[in-house]
């Protein structure tokens, strides 16, 4: 029997990778992607199992036609509060009046449950839609994956290259989990095929400290490298806070001051998955840190 997923944000990062994943897995499933118009979404996916359907998050009538038959909607929207709780909840409207039965939320994140309301913008705007996904009438399948390991290249500074230095806060010994995009996209197509798949899947794809992370670097690179103790979490909230104030840039999904946040719930520990359990979605082999790390450095 064939499962119709509709993917929303295919035409980003992790939902482009989304859709590969669906089809890569090589079982009976069709995708449609949701385009708000033009060709970008042509452009990206062109294989014949793949339907563009087109429908704005304000027309909620081409919305509900565009979801009609849908087995479940993922979504892979990114954004602030206008992307992850508005057109979130304009998407969960029109699945529930469609008759969609499962929804798959854009939380792929560290466990945005557990750390401390008001400390963290985006989890807070996770936790909101979550509230209201909770209260609808489908089936709502999370997954959760710590940071993305991708960020280990210099998308975050907690490893500077050039200095020969990986950055702590608090503690060189805290549990940190990580997670490939490709890897995350692997769980989340086989969440979204499996209608028994539980509320919450928390997976790692490694679990590094900033102590292992220096042991790796200087291992693959034969250079020593060392642990940079950059303050406490505290230290780092505050300096977070008074970026926030300082910036222009409230509207951007990650601004200096939000990946400041990011990294004070890991090194907190606030954020750590606690609950690892989704290996039957795993991939054949999980990306480890050192894996991106050697990639990266050609090694």
């Amino acid at each position: 029997m064939t499962t119709t997923v509709l993917v929303a944000g295919a035409s980003g990062d992790l939902g482009g990778r989304i859709v590969r994943a669906l089809l890569d897995l090589d079982l009976d499933v069709r995708v449609r992607v949701l385009s708000r118009g033009g060709a970008a979404a042509e452009r990206l996916h062109e294989d014949g199992r793949v339907d563009v359907v087109t429908g704005r998050y304000d027309d909620h009538a081409a919305l509900v036609d565009a979801l009609r038959g849908t087995d479940v909607v993922v979504s892979a929207l990114s954004g602030t509060r206008s992307v992850i709780v508005d057109a979130q909840r304009a998407l969960l409207a029109a699945a529930v009046e469609a008759g969609v039965p499962r929804f798959v939320p854009s939380d792929y994140s560290a466990d945005y449950r557990s750390v401390t309301p008001g400390t963290n913008r985006n989890f807070e705007l996770r936790r909101e839609f979550a509230a209201v996904l909770d209260a609808a009438p489908v089936r709502a399948k999370s997954v959760l994956n710590g940071a993305f390991t991708d960020m280990l290249t210099g998308q975050a500074p907690l490893v500077q290259f050039d200095r020969r230095l990986v950055l702590a806060w608090s503690s060189a010994d805290q549990t940190l989990d990580f997670t490939t995009k490709d890897d995350v996209a692997h769980v989340v197509a086989r969440v979204a095929l499996d209608p028994e798949a539980p509320r919450v899947v928390e997976v790692a794809g490694d679990r590094v400290t900033s102590r292992s992370l220096a042991d790796t670097l200087s291992r693959l690179t034969g250079v020593r490298h060392r642990v940079l103790f950059a303050g406490t979490t505290g230290t780092l909230s505050a300096m977070a806070r008074v970026g926030r104030r300082l910036s222009r840039d409230d509207d951007e999904p990650f601004p200096a001051w939000q990946g400041m946040r990011y990294f004070v719930s890991m090194f907190s520990g606030e954020g750590q998955l606690r609950n690892l359990g989704g290996e039957r979605y795993a991939p054949a082999r999980w990306t480890t840190a050192e894996d991106v790390l050697a990639a990266h450095l050609g090694v």
